[in-house]
């Protein structure tokens, strides 16, 4: 039994990591911003597709293996230092205040320009850079063998769900952007720059998708198509867990991953669609999310 239910958890819980960074970054934009972005799964296929080729990179110039592993996190460092600041000040700030019909609309826009740039910039061929996963090997824990990479990738996530609310909670910022949350009129009586926390919170959404991307790219590669699926991914996440909770994200993430690893073992022809089963049932008995609430809302 024991031979069966522990590579389940295992493989489940490695792929909710990687479905987490995506989806709590979402959520946190959501939370602030009050924009449902559509672009949001881009940021992770940029994040992979500059960290593979970075990786690349050093492999073929003959640089220490161990610096593909600061790669990944300088490379998803770049895209939101880049790419956060000018999509918020440029396009994404000029959909605040507007119906939510508008939003989707200009970042599904945003999401097919930067669909285009990527197959531009990087061609439309797979891209596998696996130097990180394979320098770690391999470890046995009760006759199964397991990547110590899945086994890293589960303690990035558990330690940046802390980070995160230690950063909340904890840091002058991280309140500042509660505040904004909590009542964004109120803040700006206050005399909080909610530009600013906005700007701060949509480049810290970009960073932590393209992060997720960046350290999946050593177990599946990236290809084309990949920032697609992975948003549909995180709003059905975000979802279950609840719109702007950043807890409901880490639990739906496992419930999703579960609810996937089960199926491929189970029944890999509902591999596709199990994680939007499940999430049916939850909306069905609670339609704000496992974590989420309905409110007042100014019209």
């Amino acid at each position: 039994m024991l031979q069966t239910l522990i590579p389940l958890a295992v493989d489940a819980l490695a792929n909710a990591a990687l479905i987490f960074f995506v989806a709590v970054g979402l959520t946190l934009v959501f939370s602030v911003l009050r924009i449902l972005n559509v672009a949001h799964g881009s940021f992770y296929s940029i994040g992979a597709y500059v960290a593979a080729s970075v990786g690349l990179w050093i492999v073929g110039a003959g640089l220490p293996d161990w610096l593909t592993f600061p790669a990944l996190f300088l490379s998803a460092a770049v895209v939101a230092a880049i790419l956060g600041p000018l999509l918020e000040k440029t396009l994404v700030s000029w959909t605040y205040g507007k119906s939510e019909a508008v939003q989707v609309l200009v970042t599904f826009a945003l999401f097919l320009i930067l669909e285009d740039l990527q197959r531009i910039v990087f061609g439309v061929q797979s891209v596998y850079q696996d130097t990180p996963m394979a320098m770690l090997g391999i470890s046995e824990i009760g006759g199964i063998v397991y990547l110590n990479y899945q086994l890293l990738l589960i303690g990035f996530a558990a330690a940046l769900l802390i980070a995160l609310r230690i950063f909340i909670t904890r840091s002058r910022t991280g309140r500042l952007l509660a505040a904004v949350v909590a009542d964004r009129e109120v803040s700006e009586a206050l005399g909080i720059d909610t530009k600013r926390m906005f700007m701060i919170a949509f480049t810290l959404g970009v960073f932590l998708a393209a992060l997720g991307g960046a350290l999946a790219t050593p177990t599946t590669g990236v290809s084309p198509g990949l920032g697609a699926d992975t948003m549909v991914l995180a709003f059905a996440v975000a979802a279950i867990g609840g719109l702007g909770q950043v807890e409901g994200a880490a639990i739906a993430s496992v419930i999703v991953a579960a609810a996937k690893v089960l199926a491929i073992y189970f029944a890999p022809s509902l591999d596709a669609v199990a994680p939007y089963l499940v999430m049916l049932a939850v909306l069905l008995v609670k339609p704000y999310g496992l974590f989420g609430s309905g409110s007042t809302r100014k019209i």
